[in-house]
């Protein structure tokens, strides 16, 4: 289930309006997020930091619809996503959006090139046309080399860019990574961030990075400074295409 029709660049991809996230346990309710108001544009990376625990992981998965909408609302691509069923918010979810978890959810029992080209085959594409647009990825992605290999095989590092080739390969609307350079060296991150760099400059795609690492800040067209459940600041930088 695809959004309506692509967004231009400039459209709003995410809009969450009073957004509150709460945690029992125990029988007593933390809050997690306190009323969060956040746009995502399309066209833009857009970066969301803030020290452990203050909130960024519980927000994007609720943008993702991973957890549910209890008090606010997001809509995501124009879709209000309180008004779709558990099977249309899947279907939604595995057209339109690209997620990179911290745990990187790779099967171990399928090649390099099986992983990646999984959403595909979700999608309907034939295995061939799936597999020839997973290794062109993984070729950019510096793991042309590995393709029959297993994620056992690979280093955490490796892993990771397994991970993000399979959560671009579907050509997603909305891109979601948490933490995607965590586990590379200086060189592997910045492959991976001009990859989604080049994702994000398309007229037709947002990308949301979360992340601690101050290495990569240049990558960000704009930055949502988190503490504490709630927005702190929106930092606009220089747009990088015109940088």
């Amino acid at each position: 289930m695809r959004a309506p029709s692509r967004l231009q660049a400039g459209a709003i991809a995410v809009s969450c309006r009073g957004i509150v996230k709460d945690v029992v346990s125990g029988g007593s309710h933390t809050r997690i997020l306190h009323g969060i108001d956040l746009d995502v544009f399309v066209g833009e990376m857009t970066f969301l930091m803030g020290p452990s625990g203050c909130g960024k992981t519980t927000l994007i998965s609720t943008i993702a619809g991973i957890l549910p909408i209890e008090v606010g609302q997001v809509e995501l691509l124009r879709t209000d996503l309180r008004k779709l069923g558990r099977a249309e918010l899947a279907r939604f979810r595995g057209a339109n959006l690209g997620i990179v978890f911290q745990k990187l959810n790779l099967f171990p029992a399928l090649t390099v090139t099986e992983n990646v080209a999984v959403p595909l085959l979700v999608l309907g594409e034939g295995a061939t046309r799936a597999e020839a647009r997973a290794n062109s990825l993984l070729d950019e992605v510096g793991l042309g080399a590995h393709l029959r290999k297993y994620p056992g095989q690979l280093s955490v590092g490796e892993q990771q860019r397994v991970a993000i080739a399979r959560a671009l390969v579907h050509e997603p609307s909305l891109v979601i990574c948490d933490e995607p350079t965590a586990a590379l060296d200086a060189a592997s991150g910045q492959i991976v961030m001009e990859l989604l760099g080049r994702v994000a400059l398309r007229a037709d795609c947002a990308v949301i990075v979360v992340t601690h690492d101050n290495r990569i800040i240049s990558y960000a067209d704009r930055v949502v400074h988190m503490n504490d459940g709630q927005v702190t600041a929106v930092e606009i930088r220089v747009n990088r295409e015109a940088a």
